[in-house]
């Protein structure tokens, strides 16, 4: 029965119009975007002002970052499916434009996720050079957000008779 309906949603996905497809894709390209944004930039130091220790601060952010990255794998997905569907060919330059930094903000997802965060971890616990780890996790993460905000800024544009 799950089966059944989830294949009926993905098929009500692919038969949506051109112009429902793009405000989808600017909506999650603004969801991808603005999690980040918020975890990054506000959540997370807000941790370490008002926890008890940074070791407690940055457990709970780890467990924070490790959310973010599925919420940022689902909306590229989805953004993959809606800028590389059946209709692709009938979005517009902008979109096509998107979908570059789409994949570079998932590969920078995954990557921090499965290859910088076990190694910050290992290195908290074997005294490693945490420093480096955790200085490249936040270049990352800030290549990720710079990547979903490009995303957005190109979907959202508008053509010169106004159409998105």
């Amino acid at each position: 029965m799950l089966g059944a309906a989830l294949r009926c949603a993905f098929t009500a996905l692919f038969h949506l119009s051109v112009n429902t497809r793009s405000r989808i894709s600017i909506l999650l390209a603004a969801l991808w975007w603005g999690s980040l944004s918020t975890l990054g930039f506000l959540v997370v130091p807000l941790l370490f002002v008002h926890l008890p220790s940074p070791a407690a601060a940055g457990a709970m952010a780890a467990k924070l970052f490790t959310a973010q990255t599925w919420l940022s794998i689902a909306c590229t997905f989805f953004l993959l499916l809606f800028l590389k569907g059946k209709e692709a060919v009938a979005l517009t330059q902008p979109a096509q434009d998107a979908m570059k930094y789409v994949v570079a903000g998932l590969l920078l997802a995954v990557l921090i996720e499965f290859a910088v965060s076990p190694r910050i971890v290992s290195a908290r616990a074997d005294g490693g050079n945490l420093q480096l780890w955790h200085g490249l996790g936040s270049a990352m993460y800030a290549a990720q957000w710079l990547a979903a905000g490009w995303t957005l800024w190109c979907l959202s544009r508008t053509t010169k008779d106004g159409a998105a």
